[in-house]
């Protein structure tokens, strides 16, 4: 698998060449870019080695072709996590053109062209690892930690308070064929009566099961490295490997109950009082 996004993404034929624009990206809300919404199918985290260095259009357009639909989700993902904002890249085939918003910008040498460092992969994988969503659920989470140059993403108290429960880390690397991603849990844990779309990075039910190929490791804690100021990780070491990771944080309303009167895509009809068996939500099962 292949993906063109620095040098090789501006280098192409022009039939096929993505272009660079001015539109502005519609994750979440105008003030904080951070926060963003989350959707990106466990299928996305299969990149089977995708380089980001060194590619040709005609690699690109092998890759791309093969499986439009969900490579166009990739590349939102891809793009949107390492491309500022106010930038996009664009793809013209003989299907169409698609183009993909920059947001976070999280890899600021690779998207300006230059070759990406590791730190610029890890976190851009960290990234597309936070925004995986077993049940294709858009929800918002505040993301956390330093981009791929040590700097750290912007954040206000009011993000901090807003979403107030410290729910994961995330690391790894998508793209030398061979790592994958992993993901910790930073402290919150389900009881037997929750469920949340934020699955993959909360203990509980839902398991972790549902995540693969996302490793689950643990507690964060157990591998990763807070900040100065005890807010997020800024390096994980799994299998003496260092990685630059993100941290993320939810908002309180996206823990479901089953008994709250209202059936959640997490949640099942049944006779009892768990998510996949919630009667008081969901009703018996026919």
């Amino acid at each position: 698998m292949t993906l063109i996004l620095a040098c090789a993404i501006g280098c192409g034929p022009a039939e096929e060449r993505p272009e660079e624009t001015g539109a502005p990206e519609e994750w979440g809300s105008t003030t904080q870019k951070i926060i963003v919404g989350n959707g990106l199918s466990l299928n996305g985290l299969s990149l089977n080695g995708l380089s980001l260095n060194g590619l040709s259009t005609d690699s690109f357009k092998s890759w791309f072709q093969a499986d439009r639909t969900v490579r166009n989700e990739v590349m939102k993902y891809v793009v949107g996590c390492a491309v500022p904002s106010g930038q996009t890249r664009s793809y013209t085939d003989s299907v169409g053109t698609y183009t993909w918003n920059g947001v976070l910008g999280l890899a600021p040498s690779w998207a300006s062209g230059a070759k990406a460092s590791d730190a610029e992969l890890h976190v851009v994988s960290a990234c597309m690892a936070a925004h995986a969503n077993k049940f294709g659920i858009h929800v918002t989470i505040s993301l956390l930690g330093l981009d791929g140059t040590g700097k750290s993403i912007p954040y206000t108290n009011q993000e901090l308070t807003d979403y107030s429960l410290k729910e994961a880390c995330f690391f790894g690397n998508l793209f030398d064929g061979n790592t994958g991603t992993f993901g910790g849990n930073d402290g919150l844990s389900l009881s037997s009566s929750q469920s949340s779309p934020r699955v993959c990075g909360l203990p509980g039910s839902p398991n972790w099961s549902q995540c693969v190929p996302m490793v689950h490791v643990g507690n964060c804690s157990t591998y990763c490295t807070r900040d100065a100021t005890n807010t997020f990780y800024t390096s994980c070491t799994y299998d003496n490997v260092t990685y630059r990771p993100v941290t993320t944080r939810m908002k309180p309303a996206d823990i479901y109950s089953c008994g709250d009167n209202v059936c959640q895509a997490t949640e099942r009809c049944g006779t009892g009082t768990t998510p996949d068996s919630c009667a008081a939500d969901c009703g018996s099962c026919p």
